[in-house]
């Protein structure tokens, strides 16, 4: 299981300990009667409509059901979501977190290979110098920021719609606010491939043999990219684009549930391939003589 997942499970348990979800499943059931009494004045509304009143029950029957195990429901449509995603990291990526292992690899090459001095190119002020140490900071920086904050916005937003999941649901069998109910579980969708597109990047750098950072040294460049740098430089500029990476994983998401996907991609790609080979050019450009060596 992925450490956002822990995190989010770890969040759940908290909010069920303290009441929360058990006061909102209580109010939920008013709101269900609510409706459905709602329902049925929508059928007689509509001259005695038996049909909408047969469907009027039984979303109130399901829904019903819903209420009973609340709590159990949830987490068996998140497990769902989350047994594919971890079946399909552990197929490719050998069952280890991808971009975890990622971070701990960085850390231990920065500590190992001193990489402060890698950050010489600031003192010496060569402009390659300065632009290579600028970019090794922010990709050594950027990538751990990135991944805090994407397990932090995952419990976020699975929390929410956690506690808020009951209220929601219990308007489902009213037909004029039904909507709202169908937007919720639009976004339980989007919510839930999060950690499925997650495990499908790990699964692709896994793939490339581009998962680990020897693999990457190894190679001497980035899925193609990068070559000709140095070693500290390089796992900076891939650390960037791995950033992107998880960064993308919300839109992406979002746009695979709503059927939006290829203009998103497309516009992700041209940017990135925009950036590459402007950090490219630059670097041909300047020389790789400035004062920004970096042990390989």
């Amino acid at each position: 299981m992925f450490y956002f997942q822990q995190l989010f499970n770890t969040a759940m348990g908290g909010i069920d300990s303290g009441g929360a979800t058990a006061g909102a499943v209580q109010v939920a059931q008013y709101i269900l009667l609510a409706s459905l009494l709602f329902g049925i004045y929508e059928s007689w509304a509509r001259g005695g409509d038996t049909h909408f009143l047969g469907a009027t029950a039984v979303r109130y029957f399901a829904v019903g059901l819903v209420m009973i195990n609340y709590g159990a429901a949830f987490r068996d449509v998140n497990g769902m979501f989350n047994n594919v995603a971890n079946f399909i990291n552990t197929s490719t990526a050998g069952g280890g977190d991808v971009f975890g292992q990622w971070m701990a690899d960085l850390s231990n090459y920065w500590n190992n290979n001193n990489g402060i001095q890698a950050l010489w190119g600031l003192i010496t002020g060569a402009f390659s110098g300065v632009l290579e140490s600028l970019l090794l900071l922010v990709g050594y920086i950027l990538f751990p920021i990135t991944y805090a904050l994407f397990s932090l916005f995952y419990t976020l937003y699975g929390s929410i719609l956690y506690v808020v999941g009951p209220f929601v649901l219990a308007l489902y069998p009213a037909l004029g606010f039904g909507v709202m109910a169908r937007k919720y579980l639009v976004n339980l969708m989007i919510f839930n491939a999060w950690g499925l597109i997650y495990s499908i990047f790990g699964a692709l750098m896994a793939a490339i043999n581009m998962n680990s950072v020897n693999t990457v040294l190894n190679s001497g460049n980035f899925v193609g990219a990068f070559n000709g740098v140095t070693g500290s430089l390089l796992l900076g500029l891939a650390s960037i684009l791995l950033s992107l990476c998880i960064a993308f994983i919300p839109f992406l998401a979002k746009r695979v549930v709503e059927g939006d996907v290829g203009a998103s991609m497309t516009a992700a790609i041209s940017t990135t391939v925009l950036a590459i080979r402007g950090v490219g050019s630059v670097f041909k450009g300047g020389g790789g003589g400035g004062g920004g060596g970096g042990a390989r």
